[in-house]
């Protein structure tokens, strides 16, 4: 929100300028349909809600009217506020007082319309009277819905996000809800007994929180010119916080840790505040999870937790705890209605949900020569081993210093980035390979996870980013079948990872002359179990545990002119340690290659010749 007061001067603009007859003549309709809800209302309650603080949106919400009102989004806070106090006959009878809010000294929009309307509602804060603090702590009032979803429209239009839809999302302080539960036991103890009371009060009501999102969507789906979508990937999330009410939560939490409650001669008393609070929290789900709930669609907001909610509910419990058994005259000051002197802060946020882009890569080099030929000279082989195996997965540094001439994760994650220009991504791949180990064959399964991109990259741009990617100078990678997925890439990739078979060529040396015989014992091996300790080279970072691994398949391809040098062919189970299984990690894997042919065997060189994986083959 850094260029919240431009995007504010911008929405005034908006609704001043070629959106003004617009308004105007919509909140003339508009009202026709208010004038209709208020003659419904008992104007003795009405006047009572008023009277204690309750802004005019909150009672028609109470009331279960509020679908007339989050209707009417260019409807005036003032002009709803002048037809409520011409239709109850309230004109010059309303004396009301300050309830703790003070005077916006940044916008003169702020001080206008009748003085029925309280300045900061005791109930929802200002969120449904559209008073909130910037980012720079300075009180902004909005005029209508209309006006606040002008002012949410300028600030996702800076963001430049390619949208087709949206879904909007808003978080509260759980005092909002927590008043509005004390001003409702309030009203059940005074107006029980009359009929207005059961007919109104006992039916399902909004939540704050939803009358605000259903009041500017509407505006939001015009202005954006798109439609609501509660599985949009693109996001608007309003957060709204206060300090003063997390204070206090926070206090009584300390407070409740440090005091036992005495339950002596207070059962009776127990009783009656637990039927009552089953009574407040009887009337909407909402009631139960204002804060973490999209109740659009009941899905959680990520990051947040109930446990909030129940540390706020038992703050519930705790003030209706000190409310007077007096039922003949109850005043609003018995039901502890938390009194604040600023309003909600409000942090804007527009995201969209990670964009994954999926492929193969390869991890070769330059002039790399085919282990599989079986016509390679020992000095073909030998020259290999002077190729470059630099190339690490992800970006690997030690003491600042860095490992290996480049990544995977850097090359590809560098080119895909721009296009979708998001903030940052995440590599992801089936598994890994060491830095002096390549990727050959289908390649190796992977997913990029860009994070709040603003364009999602067509067809045509994912098949110039591996075009791009593939005809790189250095040639240390190469990527195939690359496309874009939605987030089920990941179940893809990892279903059936722990069980994947993975093949491998590895040029080993043994100690003595290689015998026929030997290769009969390497390619009877069939499904062999092996024993692994964790490997001495990365016992430094990975726990000292003992694995079952299984060797499904071997093979010995000969070298001609060598009689110690060979291509051991194999397929194990993922994560077997080859190098360890090569030379048996002094003791630490067994059996090994090693003591299979009773010699010393070393590993000089291991290529990975397949990832046995359904995932990302084709296109």
């Amino acid at each position: 929100m850094a260029n919240e007061t431009e995007a504010a001067a911008a929405a005034a603009q908006a609704i001043n300028g070629q959106g003004e007859a617009c308004v105007i003549s919509s909140a003339v309709d508009e009202s026709e349909l208010v004038s209709d809800a208020v003659r419904s209302l008992p104007p003795h309650a009405v006047k009572d809600l008023l009277s204690i603080g309750v802004c005019i949106r909150c009672i028609f919400r109470l009331f279960g009217a509020s679908e007339i009102i989050h209707s009417c989004a260019t409807l005036l806070t003032s002009a709803l506020s002048a037809t409520v106090e011409k239709l109850m006959g309230l004109e010059g009878h309303m004396e009301h007082k300050d309830h703790g809010s003070k005077e916006n000294p940044c916008s003169q929009q702020s001080s206008e319309g009748s003085e029925l309307e309280p300045k900061l509602c005791k109930i929802c804060l200002g969120i449904l009277q559209f008073v909130y603090r910037d980012n720079r702590e300075m009180v902004v009032k909005r005029a209508c819905p209309y006006d606040f979803a002008v002012f949410i429209t300028e600030l996702v239009k800076q963001e430049r996000h390619q949208i087709d839809n949206f879904s909007l999302e808003v978080s509260i302080p759980s005092s909002v809800v927590e008043n509005e539960q004390a001003v409702l036991l309030y009203m059940k103890r005074k107006y029980d007994s009359e009929l207005w009371f059961q007919e109104k009060f006992r039916a399902d009501r909004l939540s704050a929180k939803d009358f605000l999102k259903l009041s500017i969507t509407n505006p939001l789906e015009t202005l954006l010119d798109t439609k609501y979508n509660l599985s949009s990937p693109f996001r608007i999330r309003l957060t709204y916080t206060h300090s003063e009410v997390a204070i206090k939560v926070q206090k009584h939490v300390d407070k409740k840790e440090g005091n036992k409650r005495i339950k002596t001669g207070i059962k009776q008393q127990d009783q009656t505040l637990e039927e009552e609070f089953k009574y407040l929290t009887s009337f909407h789900i909402s009631l139960a999870g204002a804060d973490d709930m999209d109740t659009r669609g009941g899905n959680e907001i990520p990051g947040r937790e109930y446990s909030d909610f129940v540390t706020s509910e038992e703050y519930v419990r705790s003030r209706l705890c000190n409310v007077s058994d007096n039922n003949d005259s109850p005043d609003l000051s018995q039901f502890e209605v938390e009194k604040v002197s600023q309003p909600c802060s409000l942090t804007f946020l527009c995201y969209r949900t990670p964009v994954y882009i999926c492929g193969r890569y390869l991890k070769s080099m330059c002039g790399s020569i085919d282990m599989s030929s079986g016509n390679l000279r020992i000095m073909a082989l030998l020259s290999l081993l002077q190729y470059s195996r630099n190339v690490s997965q992800t970006r690997w540094i030690i003491d600042d210093e860095r490992m290996g001439e480049a990544s995977v994760e850097e090359i590809i994650g560098s080119n895909i980035l721009p296009i979708c220009q998001g903030d940052n991504y995440k590599f992801h791949a089936a598994g890994r390979e060491d830095i002096d180990v390549r990727m050959l064959g289908s390649g190796r399964p992977f997913l990029i996870e860009v994070q709040n991109a603003r364009h999602v990259p067509s067809e045509m741009s994912v098949k110039e980013i591996e075009r791009k990617i593939n005809s790189m100078e250095n040639n240390l990678v190469k990527v195939k079948n690359v496309n874009v997925v939605g987030s089920q890439g990941w179940s893809l990739m990892r279903e059936g990872e722990a069980e994947k078979q993975k093949q491998y060529a590895a040029l080993v040396w043994i100690s003595r002359s290689l015998e026929d015989d030997d290769l009969k014992t390497v390619s009877s091996v069939m499904d062999m179990p092996i024993f692994q300790r964790t490997p001495i080279r990365v016992l430094h970072r990975r726990s000292p545990l003992e694995r079952e691994k299984i060797i499904h398949w071997m093979k010995v391809e000969k070298i001609a002119g060598s009689s110690q040098y060979f291509l051991l062919h194999l397929c194990t189970q993922a994560g077997t340690y080859i190098k360890e299984f090569v030379h048996g990690d002094l003791g630490r894997t067994h059996p090994s290659i090693g003591s299979i042919l009773g010699c010393r065997a070393e590993i000089l060189q291991l290529d990975v010749t397949d990832v046995k994986m359904d995932c990302f083959l084709t296109e």
